[in-house]
């Protein structure tokens, strides 16, 4: 009688559909930048994404804090004139919801970006994943569990997110 040896379940990367906030505000391009400000500060949040004006949830933007600041002061306008549209980042990074949190990472260190949109096949915004949620998720896992690589991946990441732009 032969017996085997049990087998180790390998643990399965974990992935952003884990960590992802699900509930996520939003903006439209035809929005002004006075709407978008106000739900940004109350929110106490730095971005939005922007969503197609159809009213579906199909991801066509992304618009900052610092966008908003820097198109009053580029265009001369004040921000009830401006509209989100006029602002925001058309060429949006992000992932989907089977994406590694490790490949997320990298990610967010090539684009420089903090947080990352979560999109379906069709660009239906799902969610958003941050850095903050990495970190904590890093912090969360004991180093005999993999905490270790996990937070010198959030350390290399938030390096490359603040590391100077390329211009």
């Amino acid at each position: 009688m032969r017996t085997h040896a049990p087998r180790r379940k390998k643990e399965a990367a974990s992935r952003v559909e884990q960590l992802l906030t699900k509930e996520v505000l939003v903006c439209r391009p035809s929005d002004s930048l006075n709407q978008a400000a106000q739900i940004l500060w109350e929110s106490d949040i730095g971005v939005l994404p922007v969503v197609a004006e159809d009213g579906s949830n199909q991801l066509v933007g992304i618009v900052t804090d610092r966008d908003i600041c820097m198109a009053a002061y580029t265009q001369g306008r004040t921000l009830p004139n401006l509209l989100v549209g006029s602002a925001m980042s058309r060429d949006v990074k992000a992932c989907t919801p089977i994406t590694t949190l490790e490949e997320a990472a990298h990610e967010m260190a090539n684009a420089q970006v903090r947080r990352l949109p979560v999109v379906d096949g069709s660009r239906q915004l799902l969610g958003m994943l941050s850095l903050a949620d990495l970190a904590r998720e890093a912090a969360r896992k004991p180093a005999s569990k993999g905490g270790r690589p996990a937070l010198a991946l959030v350390g290399h990441t938030l390096a490359a997110i603040t590391s100077p732009h390329a211009r």
